[in-house]
């Protein structure tokens, strides 16, 4: 999984690939609990490409896109969002592959 570094490399990564956006951070004790399966979805998935995004750092970047809780996912295929599981709720491993799924219905 890569890390966001700018806004820019956030709207390149939208327009130019299928991507899905994490919203994490450090201090999350919920983010932490899905830590050990990503690599597996990242796998699993691999049409899609993930990026990690700060919440602290990007704090704009979720107010923008409506992202009040972690941790959170967006998916943008080209340039449109496609789907979003945003929620301040734990997430398990089968509601995120549920979330993943559906966005190539």
């Amino acid at each position: 999984m890569i890390t966001l570094e700018s806004d820019q490399q956030m709207k390149e990564l939208q327009n130019n690939e299928p991507v899905i956006f994490l919203f994490s951070a450090d201090w999350c004790p919920d983010c932490r609990v899905i830590e050990p399966f990503l690599p597996e979805l990242e796998e699993k998935y691999a049409a899609w490409k993930f990026v990690y995004v700060d919440r602290d750092q990007f704090i704009h970047i979720c107010a923008e896109n409506d992202v009040f809780g972690i941790p959170s996912f967006l998916a943008f295929k080209d340039g449109e969002e496609v789907g979003r599981f945003v929620s301040k709720d734990r997430k398990t491993k089968e509601q995120i592959e549920d979330f993943i799924n559906k966005l190539d219905q």
